[in-house]
């Protein structure tokens, strides 16, 4: 296999070694893959990809041949075996070193950290490079960590500066640095809004638990949190107390944008309606199911009881009803039909001649 190569003895001696410990490396991969996925995946980390590969025949004998003097054995090649494991944030990358160093032996000597590097053109290589070891297994494997930007870059340059064979142009050498600089700038970012995020959703559970809903913004985050605190059990649970019913908990977060539509702006609003509307929309669930046997009832008659309350005390009418239907259903003409429906039930429902 190697006879268009110029090899000595000593270098088939190790090409030889590698051929005979292939099958052990292949098993070593699969081990040390399933390691890392259980582990990253116990740590609720997601990543962008884990990728691993055994270095070809053909690879390692060109290598052999370029500098085989270097090897006394198999053993002193690292790279017959690499994983790569890329993620979404610079900060997880040593996250998933920590996670590495607890699994593998890491063989410091020998192990870069790339991001050490501060040259202008280095983005693309900031990698950081473990050389690990398992009992059992004589010959060590290297883990590669990186971005996904990072990753993305060091391809792009690998393909545009070293497989033409061509001298790139210092000007074309200059845009791409500057390039680089911007992708840094965008990985650094991208971790730096992910913690703000985060200190914003803490902050906004606090406010959440604290009571303090006046002074929190609807949106998707804030909304959840409040869902968390049930805040239309209460109101289920008067409704199914009219037919001793079982609640049959369903996905409340389309809510969301109701209540958006309604005009509201923070989740005291949302919580004003439930103060103040929750006796409307319990005489339109005994309306709705007082004289039927229905002993199961979604968790959402609630929120949606409140909602059809306080379109129509507020004046929203048949073309309120049909946008909140519009919003929960998707727009159908069906649901002008279930809004000219709710206007008749409601329409001599003692909420509707006072106050609330």
């Amino acid at each position: 296999m190697s006879s268009n190569r110029h090899l000595d003895p000593h270098c088939e001696a190790i090409l030889e070694e590698y051929r005979d410990n292939l099958p052990r490396f292949k098993e070593v991969e699969v081990q040390v893959r399933d390691m890392l996925k259980r582990t990253l995946s116990e740590a609720g980390l997601l990543v962008a990809a884990l990728e691993s590969r055994i270095k070809e025949y053909d690879s390692l004998a060109g290598k052999l041949e370029l500098k085989g003097n270097k090897y006394s054995t198999l053993a002193d090649l690292t790279d017959i075996l690499g994983l790569r494991i890329i993620t979404f944030y610079i900060d997880d990358v040593d996250i998933v070193a920590s996670a590495v160093e607890r699994l593998f032996t890491v063989d410091w000597d020998n192990s870069v950290d790339k991001r050490k590097i501060h040259e202008i053109d280095s983005f693309g290589y900031l990698s950081l490079h473990y050389i690990c070891s398992i009992p059992g297994f004589p010959y060590r494997f290297e883990i590669q960590m990186r971005t996904l930007l990072q990753h993305a870059w060091a391809n792009m340059n690998h393909d545009t500066g070293y497989k033409s064979g061509v001298e790139i142009p210092k000007g074309y050498m200059r845009n791409m640095s500057r390039l680089a600089g911007m992708l840094e700038l965008v990985d650094d970012e991208f971790s730096k809004i992910r913690i703000e995020l985060t200190d914003y959703r803490r902050r906004v559970q606090a406010l959440v638990k604290s009571g303090n809903l006046d002074e929190v913004s609807i949106d998707g985050d804030t909304f959840r949190s409040y869902l968390e605190l049930g805040p239309f059990g209460q109101l289920n649970k008067r409704i199914a107390s009219i037919n001793q019913a079982e609640i049959q908990e369903v996905p409340l977060m389309p809510y969301l944008a109701v209540f958006k539509g309604m005009g509201l702006k923070t989740l005291g609003d949302i919580a004003s309606i439930v103060r103040n509307y929750s006796e409307g929309a319990y005489q339109i669930a005994c309306y709705q199911i007082g004289l039927t046997d229905l002993d199961i009832i979604a968790s959402s008659i609630g929120p949606q009881n409140l909602c059809i309350a306080y379109i129509l005390k507020n004046g929203g009418g048949k073309a309120g009803l049909k946008y909140m239907f519009d919003l929960l259903n998707g727009e159908s003409e069906s649901n002008a039909t279930i809004a000219d429906m709710m206007l008749e039930q409601a329409k001599d429902l003692p909420f509707m001649n006072t106050g609330n």
